[in-house]
């Protein structure tokens, strides 16, 4: 066997079958390049899900970490660390915010965020305990914990796992009507994704967010925004929601966060709302550790710059131009999405969504399917345009084969 065949036996052989990556082998990355164990460079146009916005191994980023290994890795939150207050206080104002809740994964943002509405709507909103509802979309997708997957529609992530957590309300997305009806007065969040990435990057219609900000203003409901993937520059701007000229009253965010280098995660909100929480109701050991917070704190000072926002919007605009022009003639169908973020689907006739990410990994570009026909394309935002060009190349090569 070869040297890759080898590896994917053995991760088979040991490793839970809850992928079902394709069969490459990465064994370096750099900017928006990888390279397998055979040698054979590959043109990543995933990104992590977008945790990998500013490229594989950014010098910045590395040599943060590096610094910061050196230095004082974890103290947990029994102690105050030096970079704890910094990165607080920048990762607020990026947000225009007050306070920041860290923690790790973007599933614990999401657990936080469901915790902390239902602490508000006890404490401030007057709630009967117990009783606390928050409205989510169907087709979201928000992590994959027990109580995240209760309000899940997507069969594949839910079933089997039940008991499920009760406390949702599931309504159509982009429908204003349908959450004005499933509010109540027990009401105490609506959460959503800005763009519903794993859904196949679905963009919701024109009025949507700005309608719902009002009618959470109106209900005294939280908005929570869910930008853990289009959340930090990946849209064109630093939040999805800035497209709409929406402010929520929380941001989950996570992936890119930790720059590709490590998982950070955080929910930032105003006081009154982050302000429900007392020592010792809720934690993490590693939320907020002095290395994610150093690697977050080079994040954050990067996307101050704007530069990668704009070159996410102006690449963006290039890369939405030229999948418009593979619609109309049979092998695609639809292409939706906003900067550096695009949902393909593909005419069934032509192969699943997975077949043609595997004809794609023979021509060295990587990407990956959802939902049956469709395949992401999420570049890192430092991709060259030339090399972007080389990728749409090869996807045309394959459509037209």
């Amino acid at each position: 066997m070869s040297i890759t065949e080898t590896a994917i036996a053995s991760a088979e052989a040991h490793s839970a079958h809850n992928y079902h990556p394709l069969p490459v082998v990465v064994a370096s990355a750099e900017g928006a390049w990888m390279t397998d164990v055979e040698g054979r460079r590959y043109l990543d146009l995933l990104a992590g899900y977008s945790a990998l916005n500013f490229g594989h191994g950014n010098r910045r980023l590395i040599d943060a970490a590096k610094a910061q290994l050196d230095r004082v890795t974890l103290t947990s939150r029994a102690f105050h660390h030096d970079r704890f207050a910094e990165f607080c206080t920048r990762l607020a104002e990026l947000c225009s915010m007050e306070m920041v809740l860290p923690m790790n994964t973007g599933a614990e943002a999401v657990e936080t965020a469901v915790k902390t509405a239902r602490k508000w709507g006890y404490r401030v909103k007057g709630v009967p305990d117990g009783m606390a509802k928050i409205i989510v979309a169907s087709d979201n997708f928000h992590g994959r914990t027990t109580t995240v997957i209760s309000f899940s529609t997507d069969p594949e992530a839910r079933a089997d796992y039940g008991p499920y957590t009760p406390g949702f309300e599931i309504v159509p997305y982009g429908d204003l009507t349908a959450l004005r009806e499933a509010m109540t007065e027990n009401t105490v969040a609506v959460l959503l994704e800005p763009i519903q990435g794993e859904a196949g990057v679905l963009v919701p219609p024109a009025g949507y967010l700005p309608g719902v900000r009002e009618l959470t203003r109106e209900r005294n409901v939280l908005f929570i925004a869910d930008e853990i993937q289009s959340g930090l520059g990946r849209t064109g701007r630093t939040f999805a929601l800035e497209h709409e000229g929406v402010e929520p009253d929380m941001y989950l965010l996570g992936k890119a966060l930790g720059g590709g280098v490590v998982p950070v995660s955080a929910v930032v909100s105003s006081a009154d709302v982050l302000g429900v929480f007392r020592p010792g109701e809720h934690g993490s050991t590693f939320g907020g550790n002095p290395l994610a917070c150093a690697v977050a704190l080079e994040v954050i000072a990067m996307l101050r710059t704007g530069e990668y926002q704009e070159r996410a919007a102006e690449l963006g605009d290039h890369l939405h131009r030229e999948l418009g022009l593979l619609t109309g003639g049979g092998a695609v169908e639809a292409v939706r999405g906003r900067g550096l973020w695009a949902g393909v689907d593909i005419a069934p006739a032509l192969g699943t969504g997975r077949e043609i990410s595997e004809r794609l990994m023979v021509e060295r570009v990587l990407v990956k399917d959802t939902h049956g026909s469709t395949i992401r394309i999420a570049p890192p935002l430092v991709i060259g345009k030339d090399d972007l060009d080389w990728g749409l190349d090869r996807l045309r090569a394959v459509l037209s084969a």
